[in-house]
């Protein structure tokens, strides 16, 4: 199973509209993906579901990270790293076997102009700890908000090149 994560849990998030662009990408190129958006978390969800107290609700969570074995991660800059929700729920899943020995394939996107970077660096630390094997092609798109158009795809050509140039890499990691 592959599964795309919208690394941020803010509502009608840049973040997901590019997670739906890849999944609608990805699925022309016949890899059947799920979405996850870290918006539709548990309630309370930092409360119920770290230091070995889990809910129901983040037992399906918990199925769909286990399940996975390859992950697309989009992921926004946030006070030039990533989300905390996103560490928090890496934190929640089951060590070591949730991510260990998995391939991972990383976007990163910001307003700024560096798409990033620092972030998806940070995040590949996490990632290296946990024995999640990330595909060498990073992605970091910057200025997220010219490069959407009102449909919420992406749309400029050097974007749309290196996109499908990683997602064709993704197919076959």
């Amino acid at each position: 199973m592959i599964t795309i994560i919208a690394g941020t849990n803010r509502p009608n998030s840049n973040t997901l509209k590019v997670a739906k662009y890849y999944q609608n990408q990805l699925a022309e190129k016949g890899l059947q993906t799920t979405l996850f958006d870290l918006k539709d978390l548990p309630n309370n969800f930092i409360a119920n579901n770290l230091y070995g107290k889990k809910t129901e609700d983040f037992d399906k969570i918990q199925e769909l990270i286990a399940n996975t074995s390859k992950f697309l991660f989009v992921i926004p800059e946030y006070n030039g790293s990533y989300p905390g929700v996103l560490k928090t729920l890496i934190d929640a899943c089951a060590f070591p076997e949730s991510f260990y020995d998995k391939k991972a394939c990383l976007v990163g996107i910001s307003s700024g102009k560096y798409g990033n970077i620092r972030g998806i660096e940070h995040f590949s630390g996490v990632c290296a700890y946990l024995h999640l094997h990330v595909m060498p092609l990073r992605l970091h798109i910057p200025n997220i908000k010219q490069e959407l158009n009102e449909n919420g795809d992406l749309f400029m050509e050097d974007t749309l090149k290196f996109t499908n140039q990683q997602m064709d890499k993704f197919v076959v990691y």
